[in-house]
């Protein structure tokens, strides 16, 4: 349904609505894909957002943030610290921005892309999570599960490995009820040993010992700490969008962040701690089994496993959100098992991507952090300068509208990835030119490219000739067409800090 009536009406579009029967039951596979989730289908609270984004960070993969800033770029313990609390910060401010609309809007955050990036335009931020979400964290993710049951138990690592991804897919492919049970569940398990954990390693590190840092190390794992927590930014209101509309979205965007700066600054913190105690040259092939040296054999052992468990929760939440993206892209399935469906072959293509991660894990990582800020930050650019232009006007409709094709949103953030990677990349695979002369810079790929892009979309958003337009989202209900619950439209006032 379309419809308008002059110059100034807004137009009606129909919404995609999700199908099926799901509500708030977990032994049952999440029908349908990345529709709007029907209104009698909500449910939650605000504050299983906490768990849903402690317990994925509860692992390797995060006090391996930590780690790089001593291992590889040289920092102290007391800069590194400071680098990784700034830069998980600043991904977890923008994390809870995002969070607090789903709700409101009741779709993925990949659908709520298309508002500034049209159906068509959003093709590249949604393509690019689907693949990097899906498939990359998934293997990055299953590579750290892998290492901790190999240093338990001893088993072939590709063993390991195919053990860490049954368990994750078969969460994914249940959906996003079980996958919040499943965090929930997790979270006090791995809170617990991961704070007993943590004590050891911090007293018995060595944070005044002194190091050689490159030239911009400090930036560069600033940036490795940001695209670590903003690498969730893509995800956030995946997770938010079955909340009762009138949920506070305050809340739900504190609850979020928090869980996501509180999980990651500490066990990013006690893995800068744990690089003061151990050896890249001894420990570079298994990094996991390098900082559960240091502990007690008990307490060593029971760490591997909270590890393990915590890659699970971690993927258990990158397949899902990649089959969500990959539903993003428009492309519409004929089964309503088509997200499960997803979850399972992008899970398949991360485990052939996770076997050849067993070799030389850490420098792999460490590119593969960076480069998630690289697409992030110009993405980020454009969702928040598109949400104050449009700000009090009715734009839900926006959403499932398959004419709503600008082009602003596409050329900003394609022209901003572009000059901002050629200019200012700084990782083993390739160095901008910038870097290339003025080592000091680091990395501030992701730095320029979010306000490259926030201005040129400024720009284009104008020039593009649309500003005034609102299309207001309508829910089928039986032989009548009814309005989207609320006023929908970008608001300040709904940020998670106001």
């Amino acid at each position: 349904m379309n419809e308008s009536s002059g110059a100034a009406a807004t137009a009606l579009i129909e919404a995609d609505v999700r199908e099926g029967t799901y509500g708030d039951k977990v032994a049952a596979v999440e029908p349908g894909g990345a529709g709007f989730i029907p209104l009698g289908e909500r449910h939650g609270k605000p504050l299983q957002e906490f768990w849903t984004w402690v317990s994925p960070n509860m692992e390797f993969a995060t006090i391996f943030v930590g780690v790089i800033g001593v291992w590889f770029f040289g920092l102290s313990f007391w800069m590194a610290a400071l680098a990784l609390v700034l830069g998980t910060a600043l991904g977890s401010v923008t994390m809870g921005a995002l969070a607090a609309r789903g709700p409101l809007f009741g779709v993925p955050q990949m659908i709520l892309s298309r508002l500034g990036f049209g159906f068509l335009g959003n093709v590249l931020p949604a393509g690019l999570n689907a693949l990097v979400a899906g498939v990359g964290w998934f293997a990055v993710n299953s590579v750290s599960g892998a290492f901790a049951l190999n240093a338990l138990f001893h088993w072939n690592t590709k063993l390991c490995l195919v053990i860490i991804v049954v368990v994750e897919l078969a969460v994914a492919f249940f959906g996003h009820n079980l996958v919040h049970v499943f965090e929930r569940f997790a979270f006090p398990v791995l809170v617990v040993i991961f704070a007993i954990a943590s004590i050891v390693i911090l007293s018995k590190s060595h944070p005044g010992m002194h190091h050689a840092s490159i030239p911009g190390g400090f930036l560069i794992t600033f940036g490795a700490a940001f695209g670590y927590a903003a690498g969730w930014n893509p995800y956030a209101s995946d997770y938010t969008r079955y909340l009762p509309p009138d949920t506070n979205r305050r809340a739900t965007g504190l609850w979020a962040g928090l869980g996501v700066f509180i999980s990651c600054a500490i066990l990013e913190v006690v893995g800068a701690a744990g690089a003061t105690i151990t050896s890249l040259d001894k420990y570079g092939g298994n990094p996991t089994a390098g900082f559960i040296s240091n502990l007690p054999t008990w307490i060593g052992d029971v760490t591997l496993l909270a590890i393990a468990l915590g890659a699970i929760c971690a993927n258990a939440l990158n397949v899902y959100s990649g089959s969500m993206s990959f539903l993003a892209l428009g492309i519409k399935l004929p089964t309503s098992l088509g997200r499960a469906v997803i979850a399972i072959v992008l899970g398949v293509a991360g485990f052939f991507v996770a076997l050849s991660g067993l070799s030389d894990a850490g420098q792999k990582y460490n590119n593969f952090l960076l480069v998630i800020s690289y697409w992030i930050g110009p993405w980020l650019g454009v969702f928040f300068v598109d949400q104050l232009m449009r700000r009090g006007k009715r734009v839900d409709g926006f959403l499932f509208d398959r004419k709503h094709n600008p082009w602003a949103g596409f050329a900003a953030m394609a022209i901003a990835m572009g000059v901002s990677i050629w200019l200012f990349a700084n990782q083993t695979d390739y160095v901008g030119l910038v870097p290339k002369h003025v080592a000091a810079f680091g990395d501030i790929t992701f730095e320029v490219g979010f306000v490259l892009a926030a201005l040129l979309y400024a720009i284009f958003f104008r020039l593009q000739g649309d500003s005034g337009r609102e299309e207001a989202l309508v829910i089928p209900d039986g032989m009548t067409v009814v309005p989207a619950a609320g006023r929908i439209g970008p608001d300040p006032t709904d940020l998670p800090w106001r």
